[in-house]
């Protein structure tokens, strides 16, 4: 019985998946001949505040980037 575990940062939506779920299952029936009704999959979604790589968490790494004309708009008047 194959047991897959995928997990991915952020988020999916049922239909993606749905989908993920259907394509791994067609390969290990396709590639191994196993029994479709066998292959168990869990989809493990990690929040990007829980993920880090390169040293940095994933939400900070991927965060956009703010060019000094946008902070400076961004700024309070002064007084």
């Amino acid at each position: 019985m194959p047991f897959v575990s995928i997990r991915i940062s952020g988020s999916a939506t049922k239909d993606q998946k749905s989908g993920i779920v259907a394509d791994v299952t067609q390969s290990l029936v396709q590639r191994l001949g196993k029994n479709p009704a066998a292959v168990q999959i869990v989809i493990e979604e990690v929040s990007t505040e829980n993920y880090g790589a390169g040293g940095q968490l994933l939400v900070d790494r991927d965060a956009p980037k703010t060019t000094p004309a946008q902070e400076d708009a961004n700024a309070e008047p002064s007084r």
